[in-house]
């Protein structure tokens, strides 16, 4: 069995508990070493993890002749460097989402992967969760007939760090490093599934608005869609709602009835037809990341493959662009 030995670039908040032990639970895979251009945050990771390793400069991680696979764990802005940084290396490389902060970056990773022939995998982890294999199930075995609309409602009030200013705001809400506030970051999730399931988005436009100024980013988005298959669908999207409008609901409507869930609660999955009301309670594994590492982990050793390659996530910041305006 093939041994892949990652080196982490970026051991921020996502790497503690959604992905980074999961890549020590997959057979033939360990994390060599990890970098941040914080030393005190790399070594404290690395020692709190049990990691050999320790970087303050990609470039050095990355040449590292102990280290196969490279995971990308940083905003959005610099995927796309990382990433042809370790393609060209010859280095597989794991980029959290989304693949990039706009849609040329994205197409800049897919050539230097075609022309390099090293994969680039994409952390689209909620294709490969349990609760949204069922929802999937449930649309493909026809329990709704032909679907008819599809609708995307996400409202939330904003946050604490939201009503700071300046470089202080999150990374999330600098635009030039996350691609665009909040939708950029949450979005990508809810239509990755939708076109894991109903195929690739055409044609997307979008209205944006900044309602409640707390920062330069657009906090209100509305769009709609449509589908290669004919498909139509929408989506509503409020970072600054009252708490009583608090919701994250993706409603499936067909001919023979409607399918609801939430992509980031796992609220139970509620399915209405003639029939009545059934609702179905799903779980996930703890480290939510480890179903797609573990496909990943098993494409590079040559056992299986995995689908959540960076081809199949760039649909997804082009619709984004569009909705934004970007292109």
């Amino acid at each position: 069995m093939k041994l892949i030995s990652w080196g982490f670039i970026g051991c921020g908040e996502v790497t503690e508990k959604k992905s980074g032990p999961a890549f020590e639970e997959v057979e033939g895979s360990h994390i060599e070493a990890v970098m941040s251009r914080n030393e005190a945050k790399a070594r404290s990771y690395a020692e709190r993890h049990h990691i050999r390793k320790w970087y303050t400069d990609a470039q050095e991680l990355i040449d590292d002749p102990d280290i196969n696979a490279i995971y990308i764990a940083t905003p959005p802005s610099s995927h796309v460097t990382f990433a042809i940084m370790a393609m060209r290396a010859g280095k597989p490389v794991y980029v959290e989402k989304p693949l990039a902060s706009n849609y040329e970056d994205c197409v800049r990773i897919n050539r230097i992967s075609k022309e390099t022939g090293v994969p680039c995998f994409v952390a689209y982890y909620r294709r490969y969760l349990p609760y949204f294999k069922r929802v999937k199930e449930i649309i493909n075995n026809g329990v709704l007939g032909t679907i008819t609309n599809v609708q995307i409602r996400f409202s939330a009030p904003p946050r604490d760090l939201d009503y700071t200013s300046g470089k202080e705001l999150p990374w999330r809400l600098q635009p030039d490093i996350s691609g665009g506030g909040y939708f950029y970051d949450l979005a990508p999730h809810q239509l990755d599934l939708l076109q894991d399931i109903f195929g690739v988005i055409v044609k997307a436009h979008g209205y944006c608005a900044n309602r409640a100024h707390l920062y330069s980013a657009e906090d209100t988005i509305s769009a709609c869609f449509r589908f290669d298959n004919g498909l139509v669908g929408s989506g509503s999207w409020c970072f600054v709602g009252h708490q009583s409008a608090k919701e994250d609901c993706i409603e499936v409507v067909g001919e023979r009835g409607m399918l609801s869930f939430s992509v980031f609660n796992y609220d139970p999955i509620r399915l209405v037809t003639s029939d009545g009301t059934t609702s179905l309670v799903v779980s996930n594994p703890p480290y939510v990341q480890l179903p797609i590492i573990k496909n990943m982990i098993e494409d590079l050793q040559g056992t299986n493959m995995c689908t959540c390659t960076s081809v199949s996530a760039t649909p997804v910041n082009w619709v984004m662009d569009r909705i934004l305006g970007k292109m």
